[in-house]
């Protein structure tokens, strides 16, 4: 039976009753905070019973079809009882709207979410007064009818915090240094530029090897992103301060230069590096650390320590495509343009992975490729 159904059956059973009665007991109990029973809707559904044998009209007279009172049947009785018994027993599954409004809220401007939960938590709260004003009206009431208002009253409270919360969250500006820092996170992949990179503090730790073979690296990674996220959620308890985990980057470097561009790995030393907020302190990351270090067995996490980076000018360009497609524009950039502008090396090859490689098709990756430099 649907819920409907067995709401209807259930008070047709409890009396007998006619459309009118049963819309003012609907109505006065609070049952429309908790299923869909149109005034339309309950002749639809006294049909539907009717036909199964469920209820049986008490002898109103068929013109006046809106006052016919209806009884419960002996076979209406014994469904109700057993559709009532696996009701209190089964789990309903929460398919909130909402839910996926949130999912899809990362596609909206912030202010649009912003509206949109202020618009919700109105609502509820208007609905969660109306519930409590029906209920004080009818007081005092059956336990059963209690219980439903119990139930009701604590799902809408319970709504209500998550979306306050949410809200809050929702209207926390998070530090994201993607945005604070757009001119270095977000070059043209049309030509080279030159930007002036303050100095900036990352968790980092090194190592060499190839990258796509080396258990150094791979080890590496996943401790970086272990304690960048204990941080951010240390901050946020602690601090009051959020913010978003910055991408993976990476310096590299070799004796020799020339092995980048022949792209041989195993001969690339690196510093995997994750950007942090300047309000982070060392005392901030070693607690990640340990804290890490406890639930983790990887080596490299207690190699991760908070380091301060001052490229200053740098030449950079963003790389569309597979990792080992950069060649051609490293030379370009070591040939025509450092040469062509008077430039010369000043410091490690730094890349920037914007894209996620596990969920991003290799010619759509997204990389700045950056080489900090000096006059020549």
């Amino acid at each position: 039976m649907t819920d409907a159904e067995l709401t209807v059956l259930g008070l047709v059973v409890e009396q007998p009753r006619h459309g009118y009665e049963l819309d003012r007991v609907i109505e006065e109990r609070g049952v429309r905070n908790w299923t869909a029973l149109g005034f339309s809707s309950i002749y639809y559904v006294l049909d539907k019973l009717a036909k199964r044998g469920l209820i049986e009209s008490a002898g109103a007279p068929a013109s006046r079809k809106s006052r016919a009172t209806f009884r419960a049947t002996a076979a209406g009785r014994e469904l109700c009882a057993t559709a009532t018994r696996d009701a209190l027993t089964t789990l309903t599954p929460l398919h909130a709207r909402v839910l996926i409004g949130m999912a899809n809220s990362p596609g909206l401007p912030e202010a649009e979410v912003s509206a949109g939960l202020t618009e919700r938590l109105s609502a509820l709260r208007a609905q969660l007064a109306t519930v409590r004003a029906t209920r004080r009206a009818q007081e005092p009431l059956p336990a059963a009818a209690s219980a439903i208002f119990d139930y009701s009253e604590a799902m809408l409270a319970a709504d209500v915090a998550w979306t306050e919360n949410a809200l809050r969250e929702t209207m926390v500006e998070k530090y994201d240094v993607k945005k604070v820092h757009r001119e270095l996170y977000s070059p043209s992949s049309k030509g080279f530029s030159v930007v002036d990179v303050p100095e900036l503090q990352y968790l980092a730790i090194d190592g060499r090897g190839d990258p796509n073979t080396s258990t150094t690296y791979a080890n590496a990674v996943e401790a970086l992103y272990g304690v960048a996220y204990t941080v951010k959620f240390a901050s946020k308890n602690s601090l009051g301060r959020d913010f978003v985990v910055g991408p993976l980057e990476g310096l590299w470097r070799a004796d020799d230069p020339a092995v980048f561009l022949a792209r041989r790995k195993e001969s690339w030393a690196w510093t995997m590096m994750i950007s942090q907020p300047p309000w982070i302190t060392e005392d901030l990351v070693q607690s990640a650390v340990a804290d890490v270090v406890r639930k983790k067995e990887n080596p490299a996490v207690a190699q991760i320590r908070l380091r301060r980076v001052a490229e200053g000018t740098c030449v950079q360009i963003l790389h569309i495509g597979p990792y080992d497609d950069e060649t051609p524009t490293l030379q370009r950039l070591h040939d025509d343009y450092l040469p062509a502008h008077g430039l010369t090396y000043n410091g490690d090859h730094h890349e920037i992975y914007l894209s996620d490689p596990r969920r991003t098709m290799p010619s759509k990756l997204r990389t700045v490729l950056r080489q900090p430099v000096k006059a020549g």
